[in-house]
This record gives C-alpha cells, sequence and structure tokens, in this order.
C-alpha cells in the first residue's frame, strides 16, 4: 500500500490544509504544494493568510491529498499527520514548486519575504494514511477507511 504515498504526491497539485488557531478554531485550505520527499512537502503562502498564522500559533496540522475529479468510487486519497512552518531552505522549496509549475509562472526569491508577499512552508509528515473505500476485497470494510501504511525497510540476508 505504501506504493500510493509517492503516486499520490506526484499525481496531484494541491493538498488541503487543515491548521487550527490557539482557542482550537479549525480553518483548511488548498494550496499548491511540492514533494521533497513522502515525509517533506513545501508550498508558499501570504505569512499574514489565517491557515499561516495558525502556523504560528499550533504547528500540528492534518493534509488530504487526492484528485478532486475522481469519478465517484473511484477516489484514492492521501491524510497526513505532520508539523509544519517555514521552510528551513527557502530556495529548495522554491526549487520544488517551480519544476511543477508551468513556464512562465515560476517563482523568485523576489516573491519570498522580506521583499515579497510570501514565505515558503514545510510540513514535516509524522503518519500516513491512505483511503480504503468501502468493499475492497482486500479488507473487510463495508465503509470507507483510512490505513495507515509505512515504507518497506528490506534488510539484505547473510
Amino acid at each position: 500500500m505504501w506504493a500510493m504515498v509517492p503516486r499520490l504526491l506526484g499525481d496531484n497539485h494541491y493538498l488541503v490544509l487543515a491548521t487550527a488557531d490557539r482557542q482550537g478554531q479549525p480553518w483548511a485550505t488548498p494550496v499548491f504544494f511540492a514533494a521533497r520527499d513522502e515525509d517533506r512537502l513545501v508550498w508558499v503562502s501570504a505569512p499574514d493568510s489565517r491557515h499561516s498564522r495558525n502556523l504560528t500559533e499550533r504547528p500540528d496540522v492534518a493534509i488530504t491529498v487526492f484528485d478532486s475529479h475522481a469519478p465517484i468510487g473511484g477516489a484514492e486519497a492521501l491524510y497526513l499527520e505532520a508539523t509544519a512552518g517555514p521552510a528551513d531552505d527557502p530556495v529548495a522549496a522554491l526549487t520544488l514548486l517551480n519544476a511543477r509549475l508551468p513556464a512562465g509562472k515560476e517563482l523568485t526569491g523576489d516573491d519570498l519575504a522580506p521583499s515579497g508577499p510570501l514565505l515558503a512552508y514545510c510540513a514535516e509528515v509524522r503518519r500516513h494514511f491512505v483511503l480504503i473505500r468501502g468493499g475492497d476485497s482486500r479488507f473487510d470494510n463495508v465503509t470507507d477507511i483510512r490505513l495507515r501504511v509505512t515504507r518497506t525497510r528490506w534488510k539484505a540476508r547473510p
């Protein structure tokens, strides 16, 4: 099931970022993103946007990645639990994002604070889950469930 993780991260351009403020008021927003790998996702946002302000108060986030054009009954989804905040390496974040943007839409260092309106953010993923649709013959589930997945670590045999 782990193979779904890099595939969904590569196939989709937007994630839904769920944050909460200091009082626990939730907020969800779509953001264009790029994956550094299966454990690190980057995006840019205005630092004064609601979700960015929430991150300064509560860095724990939930993330969903899915194709909103999938036909009914054909959905696949990735659910992530992560900690997010300003990216340690904003230039690397821009490089990843620009690789996914169409020609002429690339971001530059001038787009980033302090001179620009955006800040690069990074989510460090702690847990990965995938959607298992109801009635999946591999599982005994009637309704949709989410299944935690981890990388398979192969050990060489002596």
